[in-house]
């Protein structure tokens, strides 16, 4: 088990994503203590989307290539339309997810950043929610679609939108201090 004030949590993302779903996370759990990086797929700073344009810049703390399951507790994706489509056709990115379950690490996941999940292989058979309007794709890869604010399914954590941020940090923060999750393979 470990506090989330000892935890380390890496944020996943790139260009695109939906500006709430990455400051808020970032901000809400760096508030509990824990320490928080943001990688990226260069390790250059990325730019958000928010309300219909381009939002605030996150300064990126790591490259993609460099970060390391071994060294952290969670992994937390944003979602957005742009951000997740993107990151689903980096090979890196996926492999790193699909690591992370692998080691029973946490994942978080909101909105569009499920496609992720389909993408690593890991939702087949798993409750899961995601924005309404990528339900179908989460169906056809094996997920038992919820329209619920949060589903967690063996430490695999899903949110549907902006609304779902303090449910779904809450979760992030309960599934990390319960520790490891053994999960079958994917």
């Amino acid at each position: 088990m470990t506090s989330i004030t000892d935890a380390k949590i890496l944020i996943l993302s790139t260009n695109g994503f939906e500006q709430s779903e990455l400051e808020k996370p970032l901000d809400d759990l760096k508030a509990k203590g824990a320490t928080v990086h943001v990688a990226t797929p260069d390790g250059e700073d990325i730019t958000g989307w928010d309300g219909g344009d381009w939002g605030n810049k996150v300064s990126a703390d790591l490259k993609l290539s460099t970060a390391k399951v071994e060294d952290y507790d969670a992994i937390v994706l944003p979602g957005g339309q742009i951000n997740p489509d993107v990151l689903r056709a980096n090979d890196e990115a996926v492999a790193l997810i699909r690591s992370f379950a692998e080691h029973g690490r946490t994942i978080a996941a909101i909105c569009h950043a499920p496609w992720l999940l389909i993408e690593a292989g890991i939702i087949n058979g798993r409750k899961a929610t995601s924005y309404g309007s990528i339900k179908t794709d989460m169906q056809n890869a094996g997920a038992h679609w919820e329209d619920s604010e949060v589903v967690v399914d063996n430490g695999i954590i899903t949110s549907r939108s902006p609304e779902d941020l303090n449910a779904f940090v809450g979760k992030i923060v309960e599934e990390i201090e319960e520790g490891e999750h053994q999960r079958k393979a994917a």
